[in-house]
């Protein structure tokens, strides 16, 4: 059972931290809500990547509030752990996509080179060095 607990607003007293009941899961007065009486409680809610139910805690929305986030948590810890690390699902896997290698001809040296990109027609592609050269004269 939740009891929820009013304190003053935080600018009352300034010097005093934002009181926190942890023992009712409540907490109260984020340090960024300008004086305003906010009280929280423990939400359930599902991940949308696994559908398993979570717990949005007092705590966190608390941290959601005085960062000013909107949104509540749409992942579960496990599912947000694992696409941070890009093992997770999400438009492109919840992964950086690979870059990719082109091979090419430099138009300077005509060396044959590779490429971080896939050229564009009519645009001039440089090996390293000539790349690094032509740089070094731009900056002189």
């Amino acid at each position: 059972m939740q009891h929820p607990v009013n304190f003053p607003p935080a600018a009352a007293t300034p010097h005093v931290p934002a009181p926190r009941c942890m023992a009712h899961s409540s907490l109260l007065l984020g340090s960024g809500l300008r004086g305003r009486l906010m009280e929280f409680h423990d939400k359930v809610l599902k991940c949308s990547e696994c559908n398993s139910e979570f717990v949005f805690t007092a705590g966190e929305q608390m941290f959601f509030a005085d960062k000013g986030f909107k949104n509540e948590p749409k992942r579960c810890k496990a599912c947000k752990a694992k696409r941070a690390e890009g093992i997770g699902g999400g438009a492109n896997g919840g992964a950086t996509p690979m870059r990719s290698e082109t091979k090419t001809t430099c138009s300077q040296c005509g060396k044959e080179t590779t490429v971080p990109f896939r050229p564009t027609q009519g645009r001039p592609v440089f090996c390293r060095e000539c790349f690094q050269q032509r740089r070094a004269m731009g900056a002189a």
